[in-house]
């Protein structure tokens, strides 16, 4: 699967959710596979609290995502 994001498509929480979506984890189940409290989870997906490249990074690493970043091209 491929997630493209574009200006205002997606919110940072919706991001999370997607990945975690992904991995076919609950929200409990993944907050424990990156060493975070579920309460936390729950606050990345419904942006009340915005989570660092850190942790994307090691969401990334730990489920072997790839993160593709493309200049536009102009039109």
């Amino acid at each position: 699967m491929k997630l493209i994001i574009r200006k205002n498509r997606y919110t940072k929480g919706e991001i999370m959710r997607i990945i975690r979506e992904w991995t076919g984890l609950t929200q409990k189940q993944f907050a424990q596979d990156i060493g975070k409290s579920e309460g936390s989870v729950q606050k990345y997906e419904a942006d009340e609290v915005n989570y660092g490249i850190e942790t994307l990074l090691e969401i990334v690493k730990k489920h072997d995502l790839v993160i593709t970043i493309e200049k536009k091209k102009k039109e």
